[in-house]
């Protein structure tokens, strides 16, 4: 519960000092985590990225679902948080940066992510930075691949059809905001 509580203040802190870069007061429910896990079948999956890690409050439920041979990159900015996801998930690759992910999969020896899952607020950032991120999402993902978002409005609704077929999208309620859960597949090449 202490480290609930320690987790909330840090996150409410976090907010505060820079609200764009972390789009919410609070960490993610149990709730909306489990809802980004559900769709995928982790015992196919043997490489996923987790964009915007913040505090691990999905990370640890990703931690628990995972195939035992699975690479796990977890990305986030802010340098005190990472370095907690670190210290935490030390099985985890932590990167700062997810505009340099296919650097980032060099690096760990992955070809392509089966899967990847954002906390980012993505309409939140500049449209360049917001282009930068879809880039490397689009890229790193195997064709056939998921990237599941939460966001707290349909606003990438668009964007995010342009680049990938939407499977579906949850509303989840119980989360501060509320959340909606984009399911999306990299399209197969053709």
């Amino acid at each position: 519960m202490i480290r609930v509580m320690q987790e909330q203040l840090l996150f409410l802190y976090k907010f505060m000092r820079a609200p764009s870069q972390i789009g919410s007061v609070t960490p993610s429910s149990v709730f909306l985590a489990k809802k980004m896990l559900e769709p995928v079948q982790w015992n196919q999956v043997r490489s996923v990225a987790e964009l915007g890690g913040g505090t691990g409050a999905i990370t640890r439920h990703l931690a628990q679902v995972l195939h035992k041979e699975a690479k796990v990159l977890v990305f986030e900015k802010d340098q005190q948080l990472r370095s907690q996801l670190s210290t935490r998930f030390r099985d985890f690759a932590c990167y700062a940066d997810a505009c340099s992910m296919q650097l980032a999969l060099q690096r760990e020896g992955i070809d392509g992510l089966d899967c990847i899952l954002s906390g980012l607020p993505f309409f939140n950032f500049p449209p360049v930075l917001r282009e930068q991120l879809m880039h490397q999402i689009e890229t790193t993902l195997k064709p056939g691949g998921l990237f599941i978002a939460f966001q707290y409005s349909q606003q990438m609704r668009k964007q995010l059809s342009q680049r990938f077929d939407i499977e579906r999208i949850h509303f989840v309620p119980l989360n501060v905001p509320p959340a909606f859960v984009y399911v999306c597949r990299k399209r197969e090449v053709s």
